[in-house]
C-alpha cells in the first residue's frame, strides 16, 4: 500500500516538474505587459491633476519642485510607463502631475 502512494507521489511530482516551464511562460512579466495609449494632456483627468508631458512646464505650479518627474514617482509603473492615477494610459517618464509622490 505504501508503494502505491509513493508511486503516485513520484508520478505527480514528475508531471508537475514537466509542466513548470509552461506555467512560467504564461505567468511571465512580458505576458502581462501591454501597450497603453499615451495620456492626452488635454483630457479632463489629466487637466484635473495638472499633468504635463515635460515637468519643467509645471514650474509655475506651487506644488512643483525641480527633479519631480513621473519616473521617480511612487505611482509610476516602469514596465509599461503606466501610472496608477491614469490606469488606462501610459505617461511620459519625464512628465509631472500635482499628485507626484516620492518613491519609498
Amino acid at each position: 500500500m505504501a508503494n502505491q502512494s509513493r508511486r503516485k507521489f513520484m508520478r505527480n511530482s514528475v508531471l508537475g516538474l514537466a509542466a513548470l516551464p509552461f506555467g512560467a511562460g504564461i505567468l511571465s512579466k512580458t505576458a502581462f505587459a501591454q501597450e497603453l495609449p499615451r495620456l492626452d494632456p488635454s483630457s479632463p483627468t489629466a487637466q484635473a491633476l495638472n499633468y504635463v508631458e515635460v515637468a519643467s512646464e509645471a514650474s509655475d505650479h506651487p506644488a512643483y519642485e525641480d527633479g519631480e518627474v513621473c519616473d521617480n514617482c511612487m505611482f509610476y509603473t516602469e514596465s509599461n510607463e503606466g501610472c496608477q492615477l491614469f490606469p488606462q494610459n501610459s505617461v511620459e517618464p519625464k512628465g509631472w502631475c500635482q499628485s507626484w509622490t516620492a518613491k519609498a
